[in-house]
């Protein structure tokens, strides 16, 4: 009996680093929280310890089991859910500086980085002059479109 639940006790834990690092939605954890559990009973039960204790001691192994896999669970569908914020596409929305600017298309200073940019869609104020903050609209390639911020977009 105790060679048995200390089995069991090593393979819901290994089944619980299992769930948090491959995306099974639950499937490792449950079987997980079941070895647990069963392996709490048995080893306590193989120790010598009674029913009174073991029972208390598994059902807490199961409830801390399942708050965990709950946690898990919960953090990975946020995480799937969360837009992706790297590379180009985490500079749509910020603002910029405009270094030159010809025309419908000139230079803005972004994050630390000098980018080609052209007006977006909307432009009823004009092209933007050399130092008018502006919003990057989208970004195609290396090229933003961009428009000029308005006075809240600045501060």
């Amino acid at each position: 009996m105790l060679t048995l639940g200390i089995v069991l006790l090593m393979v819901g834990a290994a089944l619980a680093v299992a769930e948090a690092h491959l995306p099974t939605g639950g499937a490792l954890g449950v079987p997980g929280i079941a070895a647990l559990v069963a392996g709490a009973a048995l080893t306590l039960t193989g120790l010598g310890g009674g029913a009174a204790l073991a029972v208390p001691a598994a059902a807490g192994a199961g409830v801390a089991a399942t708050g965990y896999l709950v946690l898990a669970t919960r953090k990975v569908a946020i995480a799937r859910r969360a837009l992706a914020r790297g590379g180009s596409e985490a500079l749509v929305g910020s603002a910029g500086v405009v270094r030159s600017w010809e025309g419908r298309s000139g230079q803005v200073f972004v994050n630390g980085a000098l980018w080609g940019a052209r007006l977006g869609w909307s432009h009823e104020n004009g092209p933007p002059r050399t130092g008018d903050h502006v919003v990057i609209e989208r970004v195609s390639g290396l090229t933003l479109s961009v428009r000029k911020a308005e006075e809240w977009e600045v501060s």
